[in-house]
């Protein structure tokens, strides 16, 4: 089975990167092996839909030029393909005085980030937008939406079957053999021949990319965030998307509100670490993922930093009414009985030797393979703009240029 690329991971940035392959070269031989039965299932299937506007991102960085560039092809393309999505808004809502500077810093990178219509709001604007809310300032961003992406993932994938790519599913990847001219890539099932592996796995990129390189000194650590949908009689309470001005000591966004397309509002998520990198219910553990992680040098130093916060989010996974508290914050009418257990998500946080948590996207090459390290969130928005910039590099180490312009 000779193949000109090998992409590695059937979650939306592998699909989107297959295909921008395949639309600017589409003679190109392309497999994309994926060891679920089903595409898109996991950090694409389990996340809350939301389509990001860029606003926190560091301004010049992988994450802010992609989400920007991508949310624009996101939406070109659901137009084209009749992928239904909203561009609803949210607010991002201080809650003392002491979040007013936080707020004011996150507004001033929106700017620089090129967002328009940003509005700081108080008092009485703020309870028109949302009239339970509890705040005392917010910023409105109307660029942010809301979005199916495992249907976005679904479309690239008969996409890239239309252009004549090749998708394997149930193909566990368990060795990459490097030859002189060649890399072989060996599954659960079958050997596959190529140029060039492109890896996009996600949850196991490291573990994929370790197999392409000895020089990777990163660890994929698992943080599962945890939901719970508002029970119907009680969803009056959120209009759209309300989300906490975020702890800039912490790398994730806090709990907050949003509101889904297919109907129903969500509450969450928290972030705990995960017993195993699929671990979506407390229960899944797997104790050499666990050891692997307890054993990583880097996350000791990352538990040593942010014990107290980790204590916190802990205690919140186990206890219902710390989890109610933490929201009532933003919507001091919701209660402990409004909440019902939804689906948890597990996300995929790159963790350097030294302690870093890496906060941007990471693409790294080596010889043979181009391994997507870390694409956390906006890499569903950015999806399209991630998919680009690999096919860009793909392309190139394959001595090709872009002869096609995209489908949307």
């Amino acid at each position: 089975m000779k193949y000109d690329i090998v992409v590695i991971g059937g979650g939306i940035v592998g699909l989107a990167t297959a295909l921008k392959i395949k639309e600017q070269q589409p003679s190109l031989k392309l497999a994309l092996l994926d060891k679920e039965k089903k595409l898109a299932t996991h950090q694409t299937g389990h996340n809350s839909g939301v389509i990001h506007s860029g606003i926190y991102y560091k301004p010049g960085s992988l994450k802010a030029k992609n989400c920007i560039r991508g949310y624009k092809m996101l939406l070109d393309f659901c137009q084209v393909h009749d992928i239904a999505y909203e561009l609803c808004g949210k607010i991002i809502v201080a809650t003392s005085k002491e979040e007013i500077v936080q707020l004011e810093k996150i507004q001033e990178r929106g700017l620089q980030n090129g967002l328009s219509d940003l509005q700081r709001i108080s008092g009485d604007a703020l309870l028109e937008y949302e009239p339970h809310v509890n705040g005392i300032e917010a910023i409105v961003v109307p660029q942010t939406g809301i979005i199916d992406y495992k249907a976005v993932a679904n479309k690239y994938a008969q996409l890239i079957e239309s252009l004549g790519g090749e998708i394997f599913r149930e193909q566990k990847v368990t060795d990459i053999i490097s030859n002189e001219n060649e890399v072989d890539v060996i599954t659960n099932q079958q050997s596959f021949s190529t140029n060039l592996v492109v890896n996009c796995a996600g949850l196991y990129s490291d573990k994929i990319a370790k197999l392409t390189t000895e020089q990777l000194d990163l660890k994929i650590i698992p943080f599962r965030g945890e939901y719970y949908e508002i029970k119907p009689e009680r969803q009056h309470l959120v209009k759209n998307l309300i989300y906490p001005v975020p702890d800039p000591n912490f790398p994730f966004l806090g709990v907050h509100f949003t509101r889904m397309i297919q109907g129903g509002v969500e509450a969450g998520p928290n972030a705990v670490l995960a017993f195993q990198r699929e671990g979506y219910k407390k229960s899944d553990i797997n104790l050499k993922e666990l050891a692997e992680t307890l054993s990583w040098p880097g996350f000791q130093k990352v538990a040593m930093k942010y014990w107290q916060t980790g204590l916190g989010e802990m205690y919140r996974s186990f206890s219902k009414a710390a989890f109610t508290k933490a929201l009532q914050k933003l919507i001091p009418e919701i209660k402990e009985e409004d909440l019902i257990k939804a689906e948890a998500g597990v996300r995929a946080q790159a963790c350097t030797r030294d302690g870093g948590l890496v906060d941007d996207f990471l693409i790294l090459e080596e010889k043979g393979a181009i391994n997507v390290c870390n694409a956390p969130s906006p890499a569903a928005t950015s999806s399209l703009s991630i998919g680009q910039t690999v096919s860009e590099l793909a392309l190139k180490r394959l001595g090709l240029k872009a002869t096609h312009k995209d489908m949307g």
